[in-house]
């Protein structure tokens, strides 16, 4: 079975970077620029994790988390934060409400890979 991933972030140079990080190691991969256009992706297909920026227009990626968790469908998908923001506020913010892993940018496509495989021992 081929695991669905959804990249959400707003730089559509990194959105190419993580899909094509992903792709090569044989996951499908959706993707948006923001978190409502997430929800509206999420609403009529389904993903096996997510990895999520916060610095987004419309909906950032904290208000998309929160929003996420309180749904019964979407309330235990993994999420990988992958952001910018590297203070500790920030990440204790997104794990209080859900993240499951938090990468800060610029990262290495190995390192975003290798926590995909802790939260996914299936990929």
């Amino acid at each position: 079975m081929t695991l669905k991933m959804l990249t959400v972030d707003d730089s559509p140079s990194v959105r190419k970077m993580v899909e094509f990080t992903l792709k090569a190691k044989g996951f499908q991969v959706g993707s948006a620029g923001d978190g409502q256009e997430a929800l509206d992706l999420m609403a009529k297909e389904k993903f096996d994790a997510i990895i999520l920026d916060i610095n987004m227009p419309r909906m950032n990626g904290l208000e998309f988390l929160e929003k996420i968790r309180g749904e019964e469908a979407y309330a235990s998908i993994p999420v990988v934060m992958l952001t910018t923001e590297g203070q500790d506020e920030d990440k204790d913010k997104a794990i209080s409400l859900g993240a499951t892993a938090y990468i800060v940018k610029p990262f290495k496509p190995t390192q975003l890979l290798g926590l995909i495989e802790q939260i996914l021992p299936s990929s």
